[in-house]
């Protein structure tokens, strides 16, 4: 198992001051580090049923689309607001920083789907709790929730997800 923390890169001050951005980017260039966070992904949730996985934009489509290929489930894109054509879900909330509104089209699940909510960052818990109730919404089950980056400390945003299947791969510890 690789150490997936030593390919995360601190960006401070963005995107604005006083945050430290948690940058997977760099994971991303790497094969070994890349491969192994989304096998653990799909380890932990390949006997779950799962029917299609939702992932937020931007950096959560790079994992997700590989997530869902090996779990043969569909691919729901999560976007900011006014960014998809259909007619869309949406659910605005709070993050450290301010707040956003995401969106899901309305056709995207069946009734009853089994849906496994893909982030790269868990921090507040706000984006992450805006999508799982995009997917109820439009009739699905959360499956559960996975990040490659739980932000502990301060943030406790596992608190507002207490209730789903949560898989983090390296939690770092924010200042109080």
């Amino acid at each position: 198992m690789v150490k997936l923390i030593d390919f995360i890169r601190n960006v401070p001050d963005w995107p604005v001051a006083g945050v430290q951005f948690k940058d997977i980017t760099t994971l991303c260039l790497e094969p070994l580090p890349f491969k192994d966070s989304i096998d653990r992904i799909v380890n932990h949730y390949k006997d779950k049923g799962i029917d299609k996985v939702a992932a937020i934009e931007a950096r959560g489509y790079v994992f997700g689309g590989a997530i869902a290929y090996l779990l043969d489930a569909g691919f729901i894109l999560i976007r900011k607001e006014g960014k998809l054509p259909a007619d869309c879900h949406q659910e605005t909330y709070e993050l450290e920083y301010g707040t956003d509104t995401i969106e899901m089209h309305k056709d995207a699940i069946n009734e009853g789907d089994n849906v496994l909510l893909f982030d790269d960052l868990l921090a507040t818990g706000g984006t992450a709790a805006a999508a799982a109730r995009l997917v109820k919404k439009a009739g699905g089950k959360v499956a559960g929730i996975s990040f490659i980056i739980e932000l502990t400390g301060s943030l406790h945003g596992r608190d507002l997800l207490t209730e789903y299947d949560l898989l983090s791969l390296v939690e770092i510890p924010v200042e109080e």
